[in-house]
């Protein structure tokens, strides 16, 4: 029992040390990247290449004035940020980044731990973080914090239900909520037997797009658009406490990036892994590196929606075709079994 506590304990520092350094490289990811497609350098200044500037916007965050508006509700406004932090953090527990080594004698499962309904767990988690942006612009006592915050839950409430629903399809073929077992369902000749490939591409578009909404990345940017709301929900926000939202949608990014990939691309999966596992998290790290690689992209791509477009579109285009995916799915499931 010693042991497994042990090697929960080392996973989990080993998991979080490299997300977290993942975090901040994506910043610099973004703006490396934003640089390219405006024909500009990006950071190039910190260190060689600018490899240093995440380092250099830590020390910033930590050295900056922690201001607090005079009218705010104290406890409100402080643990807020963590509210969207902490949930951000805890989905890391439950994706598997690879299927499993031997390593000093021991047989290590690249997952931190396993449940049984791990894709239930992640959403649950998803839903939690809206609550700390609500609290974040209510308790602001700042008429463009509300207003962001407002935008922002109305746009989560309605953009996760046609998330929730675009993974049923996946659900239906698998046949569990256990993120190994639905790997593993996606075993298969080359790729092929990946459910992006495999009757569900129609569900990962929907997946994706209702993440980049779900992340409030562009074209889904309303609660932060600057021009418009002076930053929406965490305007008021300074120092760390403003770091702590910037490395949530951060991670939430990677999240989504990672359970895209678990549910749609195989997972580790790949030629050779059953001869050489650690290529099982070498193949993982590369799908997931894609995938947030296209959201940066498009951040740099595409203008936003107006608000009554931006709901339109969830309501009344979005969600139809996650039931319609939902209903051929269980179609073709039925006849096909």
């Amino acid at each position: 029992m010693t042991d497994l506590i042990l090697e929960w304990l080392i996973k989990i520092v080993v998991v979080f040390g490299v997300v977290i350094t993942a975090v901040a490289y994506l910043s610099y990811m973004e703006r490396r990247v934003a640089g390219w497609i405006q024909l500009r350098k990006g950071p190039n200044r910190v260190g060689p290449l600018g490899l240093l500037q995440p380092a250099a916007d830590a020390i910033k965050f930590m050295f900056k004035e922690d201001l607090m508006p005079a009218e705010a509700n104290r406890l409100v406004f402080v643990i807020a940020p963590t509210l969207i932090l902490i949930p951000a953090v805890m989905t890391l527990i439950v994706i598997p980044y690879g299927s499993a080594i031997d390593l000093f004698g021991r047989h290590i499962e690249l997952h931190v731990t396993r449940l049984d309904v791990g894709l239930l767990y992640l959403l649950a988690l998803a839903s939690v973080s809206v609550y700390g942006i609500a609290l974040a612009g209510w308790s602001s006592n700042n008429k463009y914090s509300l207003l962001g915050a407002l935008r922002s839950s109305a746009q989560m409430v309605s953009y996760e239900l046609s998330l929730g629903l675009s993974i049923v399809g996946v659900l239906i073929q698998a046949g569990s909520l256990d993120l190994v077992k639905i790997v593993q369902g996606q075993a298969g000749w080359h790729g092929l037997e990946w459910n992006f490939f495999h009757f569900q591409p129609l569900g990962f578009v929907i997946f994706f797009i209702a993440a980049l909404a779900e992340t409030n990345r562009v074209p889904f940017d309303l609660p932060e658009a600057e021009t418009e709301l002076v930053a929406g929900y965490h305007t008021e926000y300074s120092s760390m406490k403003m770091a702590m939202f910037l490395m949530a949608e951060e991670f939430n990014v990677i999240t989504s990036a990672s359970i895209a990939t678990t549910l749609f691309f195989g997972g580790w999966l790949g030629p050779g892994v059953g001869h050489f596992p650690i290529l099982s998290l070498v193949y993982f790290v590369l799908k997931v590196f894609v995938i947030v690689f296209v959201f940066v992209w498009i951040r740099f791509t595409l203008p936003r929606f107006r608000y009554d477009q931006l709901m339109a579109f969830g309501w009344k285009i979005l969600l139809p075709l996650a039931i319609l995916n939902i209903v051929i799915t269980a179609t073709w499931v039925m006849f096909t079994s």
